[in-house]
């Protein structure tokens, strides 16, 4: 048996559902509610939607960076999101929305680039950035809870604390584990295919009737699958009580109400520092 605070290790590695493993009690993520961490950036998310300066992004971006790098025990995969992707798609968000930005709208700021009759404008650049990390971050708050929180844990404190129906939480749950066991069974047929040497060649053509003899496999492997989950909920007498027991509890401690409530004390205290009160003149 374990307990409610214990994290079962992945045994299964192609299983994005299943038990994250907490290395050291630092990374307290791993140990808040999932609700309790959704509820927590959820304000400074809401904020970020309307703010439109520079700073202000840049503050709650690097909140949410040193709360990952702190709570979180980062693979090489999360490293490179947080190091190579989302700052790329800063720079890649911020160079498209200048261009997009009217130039009749930023003709009065300084011009930064001159191709033939089109200028680029500092403004559109500060436009076009500020929406950039706007968006950057969005995506880094929402690692917060997205890289320390399984599925399963986020329906059971969902059917737990929110009384959202376990017919609903769990149906989903058993629906979502669908992908992780399509992308095993698509593997296996491949490594079949390739046993007994069918299909081979190279081209667009090859690669298409190698796909398309996957197709009749995956779906009698999907249906027996489905079977057997039917099966299993209905000898559990899925469904037939309003509600059920649970093996595995998500509670609501106070060590969730004390990191909702200092981050969102510190996501006013950036938004009192950093955004700009006074309208540009």
């Amino acid at each position: 048996m374990t307990t409610a605070s214990t994290v079962i290790p992945a045994s299964v590695t192609d299983d994005p559902y299943a038990g994250v493993p907490r290395t050291s009690a630092v990374r307290f993520l791993y140990a808040m509610n999932p609700l309790a961490k959704m509820a927590a950036i959820l304000p400074a998310v809401v904020l970020l939607v309307f703010v439109r300066d520079l700073a202000t992004p840049i503050a709650f971006l690097a909140l949410a960076y040193l709360v990952l790098i702190v709570g979180v025990s980062l693979s090489i995969r999360a490293v490179a999101v947080l190091l190579l992707a989302v700052p790329g798609a800063i720079l890649v968000l911020g160079f498209g929305f200048s261009l997009w930005t009217d130039a009749a709208l930023v003709a009065n700021t300084h011009p930064v680039l001159q191709i033939g009759a089109w200028t680029l404008y500092s403004g559109a650049l500060q436009i076009g950035f500020a929406t950039g990390l706007r968006l950057g971050a969005i995506l880094a708050l929402s690692l917060i809870p997205g890289l320390s929180t399984t599925g399963p844990d986020l329906v059971r404190a969902c059917v737990q604390q929110l009384r959202v129906p376990y017919r609903i939480g769990y149906t989903a749950l058993a629906a979502f584990r669908f992908v992780p066991r399509f992308g095993h069974e698509l593997e296996i047929i491949r490594q079949a295919h390739r046993v007994r040497g069918a299909h081979r060649g190279r081209g667009p053509i090859a690669s298409l009737r190698r796909w398309v003899s996957y197709i009749v496999p995956l779906l009698a492997g999907a249906i027996r699958h489905a079977e057997r989950v039917a099966l299993a909920m209905d000898s559990r007498a899925f469904g037939a009580y309003p509600d059920r027991t649970e093996r595995h509890l998500v509670p609501f401690r106070a060590r969730d109400v004390v990191f909702m409530v200092l981050f969102w004390v510190v996501s006013a205290a950036l938004l009192a520092l950093f955004f700009p009160w006074a309208p540009p003149v």
